[in-house]
Order: structure tokens, then sequence, then C-alpha cells
């Protein structure tokens, strides 16, 4: 599996990968069994609700956010790998260049909260499936 970054070896990521790599999975199971967006997003809720994993962003093809835990929140990752942001290394998941991307905590585009963020490419089509915790659920400065 390729993977950025040298964190993608210590166990937080490896665990993270392993939480992706479910989600995308239970995603395309989720669509096949004929769940609707509601859900879908409620189940990915109630895991960010009683576990470590903060939230959970999942795109279409295109990038912008099919699924996610965090109501209220219009994101669209960048399509361009080389982009100078955060969330632009994730779009190599969409072009199919990466399987994996692994980040270290760092502040987030969104509001400059720092998360760690890893990533998966989808099971069912190409998109972003990507699972993020906070810093303060990590104890990383």
């Amino acid at each position: 599996m390729g993977m950025k970054q040298p964190a993608a070896n210590d166990a937080v990521s490896k665990h993270m990968v392993a939480e992706a790599t479910l989600t995308a999975h239970f995603v395309d199971a989720a669509l096949k069994a004929g769940m609707d967006r509601d859900a879908i997003n409620a189940v990915l809720s109630r895991i960010a609700d009683e576990t470590i994993i903060s939230e959970f962003w999942v795109s279409d093809e295109n990038g912008e956010i099919a699924f996610t835990n965090v109501e209220g929140v219009d994101f669209t990752f960048p399509t361009d790998p080389a982009a100078d942001s955060q969330a632009a290394p994730f779009a190599a998941l969409l072009t199919g260049d990466q399987t994996g991307v692994v980040q270290g905590a760092a502040p987030r585009v969104l509001d400059g909260a720092v998360f760690r963020y890893v990533g998966v490419a989808g099971v069912d089509q190409r998109r972003i499936v990507q699972v993020g915790l906070s810093a303060a659920e990590l104890d990383e400065p």
C-alpha cells in the first residue's frame, strides 16, 4: 500500500488506516443495502460519539463531501495533490496515485484546529475516505 509520510508506521497511523479502510467498506456495503445519506451519516455520528474517532469525511469522485458525522459543514477536498492546502495530499486518492495518505497532527484548513488525518481510497468508486482524530484525543501538541 503506497503511503505518504514517515509517520505511516506508528501504531496510531496503522489503526487509523484500518479505521478508514473499514469505513470505506461500510460505505460500500451501506449503499448496496440501500441506505441513504442521512442513515449513513447517522451511523458515522454514532461511531464518532462512541469511539476515539473524531471525524469521518467521505467524498465523492469530485472531492465533495458525500458522507460525514460533522453537520453543517460544506467542504470539498482539493483535486490537485500539489495544491497549497493541508487537505491537498488526499487528492492522490482520487487520482489513484496513492492508496493511502497518512498525515501527522497539523492545523486543518477548515478552522485551524489541530487534527491528525488518515485517508484511503474508496472501495465502491473513486472517493476519499478519511478519518480524523483531534489533537486532544491524541495527546499530541
